[in-house]
């Protein structure tokens, strides 16, 4: 039976343990270093956002945080050039086809969709990705109150579902129409 050396049994532990040291020491550095610049693309990106989906607000106050049916949701109110409410902003989800789909809609001071963004979709490739595309989030502009899903056609208030990927459809849907609850939810408390 063969001894082992302190070179053969141990050296080769610590030169492990020191690449291990040396290799988490650089990746902390380096998260320090990109956080706050990740974290103003994010904002950035979100300001983006917020006037594509609410284009007659010229200004967002800070996210705002309202209790429904046990979740709390995020929203902005959008302030026009006079300072009066040009509508508001929910970040809202469902869970679609292929997980979590996160919605940011805009609803003018009327109670209708004045813009959609889609921030999360992680659906079927061909398929339930086009919900993200444009003719499909148009549907729902200048729609309020509850807002259907088709499978013909769009309706005076309804969407025409995506051809195979109606879970997709009624996911973004379920989204804006929680949305849209929100707003009424914020009438209520400010009528």
């Amino acid at each position: 039976m063969k001894k082992f050396t302190f070179k053969e049994f141990l050296l080769p532990g610590i030169v492990l343990f020191v690449i291990c040291v040396v290799t988490t020491f650089l990746l902390a550095c380096t998260n320090k270093l990109t956080v706050p610049k990740i974290e103003a693309i994010n904002a950035q990106n979100e300001v983006e956002a917020q006037k594509k989906v609410l284009g007659s607000a010229e200004s967002f106050g800070e996210a705002l945080e309202l209790e429904f049916e046990g979740t709390a949701y995020r929203y902005f109110e959008g302030k026009d050039g006079n300072g009066d409410i040009a509508g508001y902003i929910f970040i809202t989800s469902a869970s679609g086809y292929g997980g979590e789909i996160r919605v940011m809609t805009g609803i003018d001071t009327d109670g209708k969709v004045a813009g959609m963004e889609i921030l999360q979709l992680n659906e079927t490739p061909g398929l339930g990705m086009k919900a993200a595309e444009e003719s499909f989030i148009e549907q729902f502009f200048g729609k309020g109150g509850q807002i259907g899903v088709d499978k013909n056609a769009a309706g005076e208030n309804s969407v025409k579902a995506l051809t195979g990927a109606t879970i997709t459809t009624s996911a973004v849907t379920d989204a804006v129409n929680t949305a849209l609850e929100l707003f009424q939810t914020i009438q209520v408390k400010e009528g």
